[in-house]
């Protein structure tokens, strides 16, 4: 052990380790946060671009691509009864692609994803064709192991 001559001071070595720290973790990258900040922010720009595609498949008309951002496992809550898989999804939700003109469109104004990057919620208003709000939107996304983000819940409100 090391003493140092000067009464109540400390040890020349553990001052110099405790400098020697300091002036390393001055240093040290912080980007740690920043990195999660800008990985936070691509998801939150994928789930956003998602959802945005998602919605068009209304308008578009196409079931078919509406269902590929479905995941087979979500549960849609639409009146008194979860919607559980694509076949309860199909049966309640095909004829709202029948005919040439949707019946609401939909498009996000919020996006958050969790800080593990594999969850996601996004937001926004339900609008009537005349471009009317009627309710609001809230979907939870998975990021699936394909890499893929799809919707596993639903529920809208008016």
């Amino acid at each position: 052990m090391h003493v140092d001559a000067r009464a109540g001071s400390p040890p020349r070595s553990l001052t110099g380790l405790l400098l020697f720290a300091a002036a390393c973790l001055s240093h040290w990258p912080e980007p740690a946060r920043a990195q999660e900040s800008d990985e936070g922010a691509s998801a939150a720009r994928e789930v956003e671009a998602r959802e945005i595609a998602f919605a068009k498949t209304m308008a578009d008309r196409d079931f078919d691509a509406f269902l590929t951002f479905v995941s087979p496992v979500a549960i849609f809550f639409d009146g008194s009864e979860p919607l559980r898989g694509h076949e309860a999804i199909e049966r309640v939700w095909r004829p709202f692609f029948q005919g040439p003109a949707a019946p609401f469109s939909w498009r996000p104004d919020t996006v958050e994803v969790l800080d593990s990057g594999d969850l996601a919620l996004s937001s926004g208003p339900v609008l009537d064709p005349d471009g009317q709000q009627v309710g609001r939107f809230n979907s939870v996304w998975r990021r699936d192991g394909d890499g893929v983000w799809r919707v596993v819940f639903d529920k809208g409100s008016p």
